[in-house]
């Protein structure tokens, strides 16, 4: 009779086990998003001054889930060997010597990121933002296919069909679209990793957002017909 209790309560807990399992399994993510932004356009919403003339890392994002885990918290002293490499490629645009934006990226996306033993600790998941980042080496690929900042216009299918032939997958590439309409400005290029880190194209529908902290402002998926202008360093001068 003990025998038979402990068989039943045993079906029971793997059941409960398999359930639970069932339930979180839609909640993992499944593609990577790296996020890269224009600090020249950043810079002109948020009014701050950058010193950075390259794209600069906005984040790692998960396709799925937000702020997932709150008792992993962000402690800056685990990342400190990645702090050089940070403070360059991933600067606070805002306020440079700052870990406040590391800390938010970590909260809301990187605790979802950890999800996958890939990933499951601060070091890396910022360590392997770094490399992708530089894998992808995208103001390099920028400048290669001779797209760089002017105060020429461009058009958006040259900047987007220059970097899906470079990397063969889409892109998700975002503007800021002013009031009058006649120009867009670039500011956010998104390029997709599978589970595998592999890439992979970015999906999005036309009215994909991304808020920044400026009062109704943000960057949405840029228009095909309207040009791109992809604007410089403030003071820097153009070769």
């Amino acid at each position: 009779m003990k025998s038979l209790a402990f068989v039943v309560l045993l079906c029971l807990g793997c059941s409960l086990m398999t359930s639970s399992f069932e339930l979180e399994l839609p909640h993992m993510w499944s593609k990577l998003i790296l996020t890269h932004h224009w600090p020249s356009t950043f810079c002109s919403m948020e009014h701050c001054h950058s010193k950075f003339d390259y794209w600069t890392l906005h984040g790692l994002w998960p396709d799925k889930g937000q702020e997932c885990n709150s008792s992993l918290h962000f402690n800056e002293t685990l990342i400190q060997d990645l702090l050089p490499e940070m403070q360059k490629w991933w600067p606070d645009l805002k306020i440079p010597e700052s870990s406040k934006f590391w800390k938010y990226e970590w909260q809301k996306h990187g605790t979802c990121a950890a999800k996958a033993e890939s990933l499951n600790s601060q070091h890396k998941y910022f360590g392997k933002a770094l490399e992708l980042y530089h894998k992808l080496d995208l103001d390099g690929v920028m400048k290669k296919c001779n797209i760089v900042p002017s105060e020429t216009y461009y058009t958006f299918d040259l900047i987007e069909g220059n970097i899906l032939n470079f990397y063969n997958v889409k892109p998700k590439i975002q503007c800021i679209h002013p009031k009058e309409g006649k120009v867009q400005i670039l500011g956010q290029i998104e390029i997709c990793f599978n589970s595998d880190f592999q890439l992979d194209d970015c999906e999005h529908s036309e009215t994909d957002t991304v808020n920044l902290n400026v009062k109704g402002a943000g960057f949405s998926v840029c228009d095909h017909a309207t040009p791109v202008y992809y604007p410089p360093l403030k003071g820097k001068l153009l070769v």
